[in-house]
Protein backbone atom coordinates (compact mmCIF):
# COMPACT_ATOMS: atom_id res chain seq x y z
CA UNK A 1 0.00 0.00 0.00
CA UNK A 2 1.63 3.54 -1.04
CA UNK A 3 0.62 5.44 2.18
CA UNK A 4 2.19 8.37 0.70
CA UNK A 5 1.93 9.87 -2.33
CA UNK A 6 3.22 13.41 -4.06
CA UNK A 7 0.31 14.66 -5.78
CA UNK A 8 0.05 18.23 -7.01
CA UNK A 9 -0.67 19.95 -3.67
CA UNK A 10 2.24 17.97 -1.95
CA UNK A 11 2.94 14.87 0.09
CA UNK A 12 -0.91 13.29 0.40
CA UNK A 13 -1.99 10.49 2.76
CA UNK A 14 -4.78 10.07 1.15
CA UNK A 15 -6.46 7.78 3.87
CA UNK A 16 -5.70 9.95 6.88
CA UNK A 17 -6.93 12.98 4.66
CA UNK A 18 -3.85 15.19 4.94
CA UNK A 19 -1.13 16.38 3.21
CA UNK A 20 2.65 16.89 4.46
CA UNK A 21 3.94 20.17 3.79
CA UNK A 22 1.47 21.19 0.91
CA UNK A 23 2.42 23.57 -1.40
CA UNK A 24 -1.24 25.04 -2.01
CA UNK A 25 -4.07 25.57 1.00
CA UNK A 26 -5.54 22.26 2.05
CA UNK A 27 -7.66 21.46 4.76
CA UNK A 28 -5.69 19.51 6.97
CA UNK A 29 -1.53 20.66 6.68
CA UNK A 30 0.86 18.45 8.59
CA UNK A 31 4.24 20.85 9.35
CA UNK A 32 7.36 19.49 9.10
CA UNK A 33 9.24 22.70 9.58
CA UNK A 34 8.64 26.51 9.43
CA UNK A 35 11.14 27.30 6.73
CA UNK A 36 8.94 29.54 3.36
CA UNK A 37 9.23 25.99 1.06
CA UNK A 38 7.13 23.91 3.61
CA UNK A 39 4.83 25.71 5.21
CA UNK A 40 2.19 28.43 3.30
CA UNK A 41 -0.65 29.97 4.52
CA UNK A 42 -3.72 29.41 3.63
CA UNK A 43 -4.73 26.27 4.62
CA UNK A 44 -7.74 25.41 7.26
CA UNK A 45 -6.07 23.99 9.49
CA UNK A 46 -2.10 23.20 10.99
CA UNK A 47 -0.41 20.58 13.27
CA UNK A 48 3.37 21.13 14.09
CA UNK A 49 5.47 20.55 16.98
CA UNK A 50 5.45 22.20 20.09
CA UNK A 51 8.77 23.69 20.16
CA UNK A 52 7.71 24.96 16.43
CA UNK A 53 4.52 26.76 16.60
CA UNK A 54 5.93 30.10 17.53
CA UNK A 55 7.89 30.07 13.60
CA UNK A 56 5.53 28.98 11.89
CA UNK A 57 3.03 31.26 13.26
CA UNK A 58 5.52 33.57 12.19
CA UNK A 59 5.50 32.35 8.51
CA UNK A 60 1.62 31.48 8.24
CA UNK A 61 0.07 34.10 10.25
CA UNK A 62 -1.09 34.58 13.89
CA UNK A 63 -4.62 33.98 13.03
CA UNK A 64 -4.28 30.51 11.85
CA UNK A 65 -5.39 27.41 13.41
CA UNK A 66 -2.35 25.60 14.35
CA UNK A 67 -2.29 22.30 16.78
CA UNK A 68 1.04 21.25 18.31
CA UNK A 69 1.63 18.33 19.97
CA UNK A 70 5.12 16.53 21.80
CA UNK A 71 7.21 14.98 20.24
CA UNK A 72 6.39 11.37 19.86
CA UNK A 73 2.81 12.04 21.03
CA UNK A 74 0.22 9.86 18.24
CA UNK A 75 -2.56 11.44 17.12
CA UNK A 76 -5.46 9.30 15.08
CA UNK A 77 -6.91 10.88 11.73
CA UNK A 78 -9.65 8.50 10.08
CA UNK A 79 -7.75 5.46 11.41
CA UNK A 80 -4.06 6.46 10.67
CA UNK A 81 -1.93 7.25 13.75
CA UNK A 82 0.15 10.26 13.02
CA UNK A 83 3.24 11.17 15.21
CA UNK A 84 6.20 13.24 14.67
CA UNK A 85 9.79 13.25 15.39
CA UNK A 86 12.51 15.34 16.23
CA UNK A 87 14.87 15.83 12.46
CA UNK A 88 17.93 18.10 14.01
CA UNK A 89 17.27 20.66 10.63
CA UNK A 90 15.85 23.65 12.86
CA UNK A 91 13.85 25.11 15.63
CA UNK A 92 10.51 22.45 15.48
CA UNK A 93 11.70 20.84 12.61
CA UNK A 94 10.18 17.43 12.46
CA UNK A 95 9.77 13.39 10.66
CA UNK A 96 6.52 12.45 10.40
CA UNK A 97 5.93 8.71 11.18
CA UNK A 98 2.32 7.62 9.64
CA UNK A 99 0.86 3.89 10.44
CA UNK A 100 -2.05 2.08 8.70
CA UNK A 101 -2.92 -1.46 9.49
CA UNK A 102 0.92 -2.31 10.41
CA UNK A 103 2.16 -0.11 7.32
CA UNK A 104 5.02 2.13 8.85
CA UNK A 105 5.94 5.25 6.49
CA UNK A 106 8.07 8.05 7.79
CA UNK A 107 8.71 11.39 5.62
CA UNK A 108 11.92 13.13 7.30
CA UNK A 109 10.86 16.68 5.79
CA UNK A 110 14.74 18.21 5.92
CA UNK A 111 16.89 16.80 8.25
CA UNK A 112 20.70 16.67 9.75
CA UNK A 113 22.13 14.11 11.84
CA UNK A 114 24.77 16.24 13.48
CA UNK A 115 23.41 17.36 16.85
CA UNK A 116 23.82 21.30 17.29
CA UNK A 117 22.64 23.77 20.19
CA UNK A 118 19.31 25.35 19.14
CA UNK A 119 17.54 22.49 17.93
CA UNK A 120 16.45 18.52 18.91
CA UNK A 121 18.87 16.18 17.67
CA UNK A 122 17.63 13.67 14.83
CA UNK A 123 16.20 10.46 16.22
CA UNK A 124 15.97 7.85 13.96
CA UNK A 125 12.66 5.95 13.43
CA UNK A 126 12.00 2.80 12.14
CA UNK A 127 9.85 2.30 9.38
CA UNK A 128 8.84 0.02 6.15
CA UNK A 129 9.16 3.24 3.70
CA UNK A 130 11.73 6.05 4.63
CA UNK A 131 11.48 9.28 2.20
CA UNK A 132 14.18 11.32 2.59
CA UNK A 133 15.82 14.43 1.60
CA UNK A 134 18.29 14.97 -0.80
CA UNK A 135 19.76 18.52 -0.88
CA UNK A 136 23.15 17.38 -0.90
CA UNK A 137 23.10 13.72 -1.88
CA UNK A 138 26.59 13.78 -3.43
CA UNK A 139 29.08 12.03 -2.22
CA UNK A 140 31.20 15.38 -2.13
CA UNK A 141 28.86 17.21 0.08
CA UNK A 142 30.61 15.89 3.68
CA UNK A 143 30.77 18.52 6.52
CA UNK A 144 33.74 19.44 8.89
CA UNK A 145 32.77 19.67 11.67
CA UNK A 146 30.92 22.28 13.04
CA UNK A 147 33.15 23.36 16.03
CA UNK A 148 35.71 24.22 13.81
CA UNK A 149 33.55 26.30 11.44
CA UNK A 150 32.45 28.32 14.62
CA UNK A 151 36.59 28.62 15.08
CA UNK A 152 36.73 29.81 11.85
CA UNK A 153 34.00 32.51 11.92
CA UNK A 154 35.41 33.55 15.64
CA UNK A 155 38.92 33.87 14.07
CA UNK A 156 37.50 35.68 11.16
CA UNK A 157 35.74 38.22 13.02
CA UNK A 158 38.58 39.07 15.32
CA UNK A 159 41.06 39.63 12.22
CA UNK A 160 38.41 41.85 11.14
CA UNK A 161 37.99 43.84 14.56
CA UNK A 162 41.89 43.94 15.02
CA UNK A 163 41.51 45.99 11.15
CA UNK A 164 38.56 47.75 11.92
CA UNK A 165 36.27 45.85 9.74
CA UNK A 166 33.29 45.30 10.09
CA UNK A 167 32.16 41.54 9.65
CA UNK A 168 28.95 40.49 7.86
CA UNK A 169 27.77 36.85 7.95
CA UNK A 170 25.02 36.17 5.33
CA UNK A 171 22.54 33.48 7.20
CA UNK A 172 18.78 32.97 6.53
CA UNK A 173 16.51 34.64 9.07
CA UNK A 174 14.89 30.91 10.70
CA UNK A 175 17.40 28.67 11.53
CA UNK A 176 21.17 29.23 10.09
CA UNK A 177 20.82 32.78 11.72
CA UNK A 178 20.49 31.21 14.96
CA UNK A 179 22.96 28.52 14.45
CA UNK A 180 25.45 31.05 13.31
CA UNK A 181 24.75 32.75 16.53
CA UNK A 182 25.42 29.38 18.80
CA UNK A 183 28.44 29.53 17.89
CA UNK A 184 29.74 32.72 18.41
CA UNK A 185 32.53 33.93 21.31
CA UNK A 186 31.65 37.04 23.20
CA UNK A 187 34.31 39.41 20.96
CA UNK A 188 31.98 42.37 20.73
CA UNK A 189 28.50 43.70 19.40
CA UNK A 190 26.37 41.20 17.27
CA UNK A 191 23.56 42.75 15.18
CA UNK A 192 20.90 41.45 13.52
CA UNK A 193 17.65 42.95 11.92
CA UNK A 194 13.85 42.57 12.37
CA UNK A 195 13.17 39.30 10.91
CA UNK A 196 16.19 37.66 12.42
CA UNK A 197 15.45 39.25 15.76
CA UNK A 198 11.46 37.92 15.90
CA UNK A 199 12.97 34.70 15.40
CA UNK A 200 15.99 34.87 17.54
CA UNK A 201 12.90 35.35 20.73
CA UNK A 202 10.88 32.57 19.58
CA UNK A 203 14.25 30.15 20.11
CA UNK A 204 14.57 32.00 23.65
CA UNK A 205 11.14 31.05 24.49
CA UNK A 206 11.40 27.65 23.06
CA UNK A 207 14.58 27.66 25.89
CA UNK A 208 17.68 27.64 23.64
CA UNK A 209 20.58 29.94 24.53
CA UNK A 210 21.33 32.24 22.76
CA UNK A 211 23.58 35.57 23.24
CA UNK A 212 22.38 39.02 23.65
CA UNK A 213 21.75 40.84 19.83
CA UNK A 214 21.30 44.41 18.99
CA UNK A 215 18.63 45.53 16.42
CA UNK A 216 20.75 46.94 13.89
CA UNK A 217 19.62 50.67 12.73
CA UNK A 218 22.32 53.87 12.87
CA UNK A 219 25.35 51.25 11.47
CA UNK A 220 28.56 52.24 13.09
CA UNK A 221 30.91 49.92 15.28
CA UNK A 222 34.39 51.00 14.58
CA UNK A 223 34.67 47.61 13.06
CA UNK A 224 33.96 45.52 16.23
CA UNK A 225 30.47 44.65 15.54
CA UNK A 226 29.29 41.18 13.31
CA UNK A 227 26.13 41.41 11.79
CA UNK A 228 24.20 38.62 10.83
CA UNK A 229 21.47 39.52 8.10
CA UNK A 230 19.87 37.69 5.63
CA UNK A 231 21.22 37.30 1.73
CA UNK A 232 18.96 39.91 0.51
CA UNK A 233 20.13 42.78 1.83
CA UNK A 234 23.34 42.26 0.00
CA UNK A 235 24.20 45.75 -1.53
CA UNK A 236 21.83 47.55 0.49
CA UNK A 237 22.06 51.00 2.05
CA UNK A 238 22.20 49.40 5.13
CA UNK A 239 25.28 47.87 4.49
CA UNK A 240 26.87 50.72 3.56
CA UNK A 241 26.26 52.51 7.10
CA UNK A 242 28.81 49.66 8.64
CA UNK A 243 31.45 50.14 5.66
CA UNK A 244 34.35 49.05 5.41
CA UNK A 245 32.83 45.54 5.64
CA UNK A 246 34.16 42.14 4.54
CA UNK A 247 31.61 39.61 3.71
CA UNK A 248 30.76 35.92 4.57
CA UNK A 249 28.42 33.24 3.69
CA UNK A 250 26.96 30.48 5.97
CA UNK A 251 26.01 27.79 4.07
CA UNK A 252 26.53 23.76 2.45
CA UNK A 253 26.71 25.27 -0.70
CA UNK A 254 29.84 27.02 0.00
CA UNK A 255 31.84 24.00 -0.02
CA UNK A 256 31.42 24.77 -3.99
CA UNK A 257 34.23 27.35 -5.19
CA UNK A 258 31.62 28.53 -7.86
CA UNK A 259 28.84 29.22 -5.28
CA UNK A 260 31.07 31.19 -2.92
CA UNK A 261 32.04 33.22 -6.31
CA UNK A 262 28.05 33.81 -7.79
CA UNK A 263 27.43 35.22 -4.18
CA UNK A 264 30.39 37.60 -4.21
CA UNK A 265 31.72 37.13 -0.97
CA UNK A 266 34.90 37.14 0.61
CA UNK A 267 34.52 34.11 2.76
CA UNK A 268 32.46 31.06 2.97
CA UNK A 269 31.62 29.08 5.89
CA UNK A 270 30.35 25.36 5.06
CA UNK A 271 27.61 25.50 7.60
CA UNK A 272 24.67 23.11 6.58
CA UNK A 273 21.13 22.29 8.41
CA UNK A 274 20.88 19.60 5.56
CA UNK A 275 22.43 15.94 6.03
CA UNK A 276 25.69 15.60 3.49
CA UNK A 277 26.08 12.50 1.78
CA UNK A 278 27.02 10.11 4.94
CA UNK A 279 24.58 11.53 7.19
CA UNK A 280 21.86 10.82 4.56
CA UNK A 281 23.44 7.06 4.41
CA UNK A 282 23.32 6.78 8.20
CA UNK A 283 19.99 8.03 8.72
CA UNK A 284 18.44 5.62 6.10
CA UNK A 285 20.46 2.75 7.65
CA UNK A 286 18.87 3.60 10.96
CA UNK A 287 15.35 4.07 9.59
CA UNK A 288 15.69 -0.03 9.24
CA UNK A 289 13.42 1.25 5.49
CA UNK A 290 13.05 -1.81 3.16
CA UNK A 291 11.97 0.63 1.08
CA UNK A 292 13.31 4.34 0.50
CA UNK A 293 11.54 7.39 -1.70
CA UNK A 294 14.14 10.56 -2.46
CA UNK A 295 12.96 13.82 -2.86
CA UNK A 296 14.30 17.26 -3.44
CA UNK A 297 17.91 17.72 -5.12
CA UNK A 298 20.19 14.78 -6.38
CA UNK A 299 17.60 12.15 -6.05
CA UNK A 300 18.37 10.08 -9.11
CA UNK A 301 22.03 10.07 -7.73
CA UNK A 302 21.09 8.71 -4.35
CA UNK A 303 18.64 6.38 -5.43
CA UNK A 304 20.79 4.75 -7.95
CA UNK A 305 23.47 4.52 -5.41
CA UNK A 306 21.25 2.69 -2.71
CA UNK A 307 19.93 0.30 -5.58
CA UNK A 308 23.91 -0.66 -6.62
CA UNK A 309 23.81 -1.74 -2.53
CA UNK A 310 20.56 -3.79 -3.22
CA UNK A 311 18.15 -1.49 -1.21
CA UNK A 312 14.46 -0.74 -3.25
CA UNK A 313 14.89 2.84 -3.92
CA UNK A 314 12.98 5.10 -5.92
CA UNK A 315 12.92 8.63 -6.83
CA UNK A 316 9.24 10.31 -5.27
CA UNK A 317 7.23 11.76 -8.11
CA UNK A 318 4.40 13.03 -8.49
CA UNK A 319 0.85 10.99 -8.97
Amino acid sequence: MSLLQLTSKGLFCEVGGFYIDPAAPVEKAIITHAHGDHARSGSQSYLAAVDGEGVLRERVGSAAKIESIPYGESVALNGVRLSLHPAGHILGSVQVRVEYRGEVWVASGDYKVEADKTCRAFEPVRCHTFITESTFGLPIYRWQNQAEVYREINDWWRENQRQKITSVVYAYALGKAQRVLSGLEPLGPIVVQGATARMVEHYRRAGVLLPEVTLGQAGGSDGQALLIVPPNLAGTSLLKRYAPFATAFASGWMLLRKERKRRRVQRGFVLSDHADWPGLLTAIQASGAERVGVTHGASATLVRYLSEQGRSAFELSRG
